[in-house]
């Protein structure tokens, strides 16, 4: 395969090159504005019994599942009568508006919940029909149309479908930032690298080629999927870095093998050859991610694999044909001459004292991810949106000035013939108080109050002990979600592990046809990240740096982060984790000599290594500037596995591994002419 794409990109470059113009136009056509295709945050697992719960409450019971709140503010209290004429004005207003139903107000029953305790503020709560999607779009609608003040009421626009709608807003400005942020940089490292401008050029034009078309993918996939207004996002970081990487990796070998007549077709032989097993150990990672019943979760595994896939595509065609058409020319725009790094005297002391690296080098990344002893997993509401940001400052006020939180209380429904109901929930542990809030077929509608915040692990108990009550209780809410979340996550995570261990002991097998290679690159790579989620817990889950990088600690690490972020980071430093092995592997089989192998290969795959994963860094720590909490976890934490596994890993632990080994490191049952 590779030598008919060789053939095609040398004898027809400019039939390709066209080809590759031709998609990038569609693509851009095809992927316009999706980001307003992608339906919300994806945190719930369909098929769990909180959503069936959810379901059964938004169609029968809208009242006891609001999605959008009304913050009503009067300087003379909620209970003065101008302000109650003012307040009720609002809500019948807002009851008469198209897709708006069980709109509840503090001054229809003098509610106590739904009044502050000092008495200056007031809810209006009410549930907005359709998709998720739908009622973002139509909250930042009602919330152009209500803000402000009316009469002695001042009005704010809060709830899950403002949240939905700000976080997809603040991605959406963050994606920009991040391009911005990432480009020129990543245009420094390239030239520095190359040192012309045009050789620097090409692994651009491939990031571009990948980014455009994988939003023409997630057009397309909208269509019959729910995606996560989060996976926008790792579009930019995967397409951007992972593009770049690959297309860096062949014009590095391209150069190498200058001047032989037919160095294009060596270079597509040699690194293309690692890009095409790299890109499929990457997919299989971020494509586990589909045995996953959230949608935020199968969203990045539909992003992942495409923009994986679209980057090897395009570095294995469009590349060749470019180095083909310029020639001599691609080192036009020369700017400095860069001498060769040798690596080499560092990499033989670590050669020389191996055991000692090796046995340092695994306690110290042992000891890093002590701190995730202590994980607390959760799940990030309004608070992983900015301070300032409008829906997050309604829901601060609720949970600062309301004895309750409206939108964060555990529902239960419950057959209407089951017996006291109301007191044996209200005598269980963490219950403030318990509501019946409607009856509709048979079923009655329950609002409980817990003493806890609304994901907090008082509530999740609450969920649990609330499930173990006789009668055939159903619950919903936040605290129930998270709860679902958790299962469907735990059950489902050691099959996702499996799969991604088989499949990349699978393709390391073939591309090295060694025994022990691909073993050890599965538990390097794994203990690569140990570093990676002790940092998470230390600074996302316990606060430290939280100033500095500006956000809130929540106490807790989102139940998906560490799952996707394993995924992620697992499959990316496979990327040059492969490059440097298939370095060393070509060394071996030219020498026999294990220990000269690993100096020579180490150093020759130093420089593209190093700025493959200063790439990466780049492209990740400009994901992580978002404003939404999740991706600036998600950016931070990846951008650190890629460090640590490019310094550390490949630099220190690597090569003392594969030392200690020996010749038994390249084993194989092939006979040696046959590899």
């Amino acid at each position: 395969m590779l030598n008919r794409l060789a053939d095609f990109a040398v004898t027809r470059p400019r039939t390709v090159l066209v080809a590759a113009a031709v998609f990038l136009l569609v693509a851009v056509v095809c992927g316009y504005g999706v980001a307003d295709h992608l339906r919300g945050l994806g945190a719930t697992d369909p098929a769990a019994p909180s959503s069936a719960a959810a379901r059964t409450l938004a169609a029968e019971f809208p009242t006891a599942d609001p999605n959008l709140t009304l913050l009503v503010d009067c300087e003379r209290g909620v209970d003065d009568p101008a302000c109650a004429v003012d307040g009720s004005t609002v809500a019948s207003r807002l009851a008469g508006e198209e897709s708006i139903t069980g709109v509840t107000s503090y001054w229809t029953g003098r509610q106590p919940p739904l009044r502050s305790r000092d008495g200056r503020q007031a809810l209006i709560t009410a549930r907005i029909t359709g998709s998720d999607l739908a009622a973002a779009d139509r909250s930042a609608q009602l919330a152009a149309a209500y803000d402000g003040r009316h009469g002695s009421a001042l009005v704010r626009t809060g709830g899950p479908a403002a949240v939905a709608d700000q976080a997809r807003r603040a991605i959406s400005d963050d994606l920009t930032r991040a391009e911005l942020i990432a480009l020129p940089l990543t245009l420094l490292v390239l030239v520095f690298v190359f040192g012309s401008v045009v050789t620097a050029l090409l692994p651009l034009v491939v990031g571009a080629i990948a980014m455009v078309g994988t939003g023409a993918v997630l057009r397309a996939v909208s269509a019959f999927a729910d995606l996560s207004v989060f996976a926008q996002d790792l579009s930019v970081a995967l397409g951007l870095g992972l593009a770049i990487d690959y297309a860096l990796f062949i014009v590095r070998r391209f150069r190498e093998e200058r001047p032989h007549p037919d160095a294009i077709r060596r270079a597509v032989l040699t690194a293309g050859r690692t890009v095409l097993f790299s890109a499929a150990t990457v997919a299989v990672s971020l494509g586990a991610l589909v045995l996953f019943p959230l949608g935020f979760l199968r969203s990045f595994a539909y992003v992942g694999v495409s923009v994986v896939l679209l980057a090897a595509l395009a570095a294995l065609t469009v590349v060749p044909a470019a180095l083909a058409v310029l020639g001599d020319r691609v080192d036009a725009g020369r700017l400095v001459r860069m001498s060769e790094v040798d690596g080499r005297r560092w990499t033989r002391v670590v050669i020389r004292y191996a055991p000692l690296v090796a046995a340092l080098t695994a306690l110290g990344l042992a000891l890093s991810a002590v701190p995730f002893r202590d994980v607390r997993f959760g799940s990030v509401d309004d608070r992983q949106l900015p301070v300032v940001a409008p829906a997050r400052v309604v829901q601060q006020n609720i949970r600062d000035n309301f004895s309750g939180n409206a939108n964060g209380r555990i529902d239960v429904l419950a057959p209407e013939s089951a017996p006291d109901v109301a007191a044996r929930l209200s005598g269980l542990p963490g219950v403030v108080a318990v509501t019946i809030t409607g009856r509709a077929q048979g079923t009655a509608a329950y609002a409980v109050e817990s003493a806890g915040d609304a994901v907090s692990q008082a509530s999740q108990d609450l969920v649990r002990a609330i499930r173990g009550q006789r009668g055939d209780l159903a619950v919903a809410g936040p605290a129930a979600e998270l709860v679902d979340a958790q299962a469907a996550v735990g059950g489902r995570l050691p099959y996702a592990l499996a799969c991604i261990a088989a499949a990349t002991l699978l393709l390391v097998f073939l591309m090295t046809r060694t025994v022990l290679l691909p073993v050890k690159t599965v538990v390097l790579n794994a203990l690569s990240l140990t570093a990676t989620f002790g940092a998470v817990v230390w600074v996302f889950q316990d606060g430290h740096l939280s100033g500095l990088l500006g956000f809130t600690p929540v106490g807790a690490v989102d139940t998906t982060l560490p799952v996707l972020m394993f995924c992620l980071a697992f499959g990316l430093s496979m990327d040059y984790g492969l490059l440097v092995q298939s370095r060393i592997q070509e060394e071996y089989r030219r020498t026999g000599d294990s220990r000269e192998a690993v100096a020579v290969g180490l150093a020759r795959s130093a420089r593209v290594v190093t700025a493959a994963a200063a790439i990466l860094v780049i492209v990740l720590v400009a994901v992580g500037t978002s404003d939404v909490l999740n991706m600036k976890m998600l950016g931070l934490g990846s951008a650190l596995a890629v460090a640590v596994d490019a310094t550390v890993v490949r630099c220190l632990l690597v090569p003392s591994v594969m030392v200690l080994f020996g010749r038994v490191t390249w084993w194989s049952p092939f006979p040696r002419e046959k590899r």
